[in-house]
């Protein structure tokens, strides 16, 4: 009995001995989160709270309630994201679907090309489409020297032009984590569904897609979220007159000074953003958004 007490207690002793140093080697890691993590969304918070008088008040709050231009602004940020995201999924889908097909070496080439966009500046990939899509640019020459319009047409500063900068720029990360679940599905299902009698497009729809489905909600969740916070874009192309959440956080602070009402603000798109992540956690496993996997 006393040896196996004496064992008892020496498993306790090694289980805390290694349990400090797991804390130990993790350590780092947590202080690096609660360093650029929790205490500036902490601090958020807390500006949030605090009305001009420097004192606590929920004022930041009900201005967001009571001003029908905040709704509006929330809509269009809304509206803005889903259309990118579903101009995204059509233009992606068949895209990744089409990579896949390939042969290795040209598959890696059309990956490539799909890479090459994050290997330019942001701003300089925005002020180019607003170079291309001005009345005077590209776009507008060469359909009026094709006769498919008369007179330019408008294209930015507007939601059209905000829409096809933030598709370009949001492209890659639908087609990546879609490319990766396609290619993780091997060739035997499609064969074993053509051997029990369907055909392509039916062996596409019932085997094909539904398999790659998790990797195209992950690129489509990744998209919208990333859209949510979008500023540089929007801002450029839009000249003004779509207004998202993030330009009008940069003018409370720019031309208002009022932390106070950019941070509820961003409270309230980052408890958005976690609620809308929380629902997509019950039907999608949100590693998928890495991996891509199935």
């Amino acid at each position: 009995m006393q040896a196996k007490g004496e064992n008892a207690a020496g498993l306790r002793r090694d289980d805390r001995m290694e349990r400090l140093r797991l804390f130990g080697l993790g350590s780092p890691a947590m202080l690096l989160i609660l360093v650029v993590l929790v205490i500036p969304v902490g601090w958020l918070f807390y500006v949030s709270f605090i009305g001009a008088d420097g004192n606590f008040s929920l004022e930041n709050y009900r201005r967001m309630i009571n001003s029908r231009s905040y709704s509006r602004i929330f809509v269009t940020t809304f509206q803005v994201s889903f259309l990118t995201t579903a101009l995204c999924i059509v233009i992606g889908y068949p895209l990744a679907y089409f990579m896949a097909q390939l042969p290795p070496r040209l598959a890696s080439l059309c990956m490539l090309a799909v890479l090459l966009p994050f290997w330019t500046s942001l701003l300089v990939r925005t002020y180019a489409w607003l170079v291309l899509l001005q009345r005077q640019g590209l776009v507008n020459e060469w359909g009026m020297a094709l006769g498919l319009w008369d007179a330019p047409l408008k294209l930015v500063h507007n939601m059209t032009g905000t829409l096809v900068g933030m598709v370009h720029i949001m492209l890659p990360f639908l087609i990546l984590p879609t490319y990766g679940a396609m290619k993780a599905i091997g060739p035997d299902y499609l064969k074993a569904a053509a051997n029990l009698g369907a055909t392509p497009r039916r062996a596409f729809w019932t085997v094909f897609f539904p398999l790659s489905t998790p990797g195209l909600f992950a690129g489509a969740l990744m998209v919208f979220i990333l859209c949510l916070g979008f500023f540089v874009t929007p801002a450029v192309l839009g000249g003004g007159r779509v207004i998202l959440v993030s330009m009008q956080i940069v003018s409370n602070i720019e031309l208002f000074v009022n932390w106070g009402a950019a941070s509820a603000l961003g409270v309230v798109l980052l408890v958005l953003t976690v609620a809308i992540l929380w629902i997509a956690s019950r039907f999608l496993r949100l590693d998928h958004i890495a991996g891509g996997g199935h």
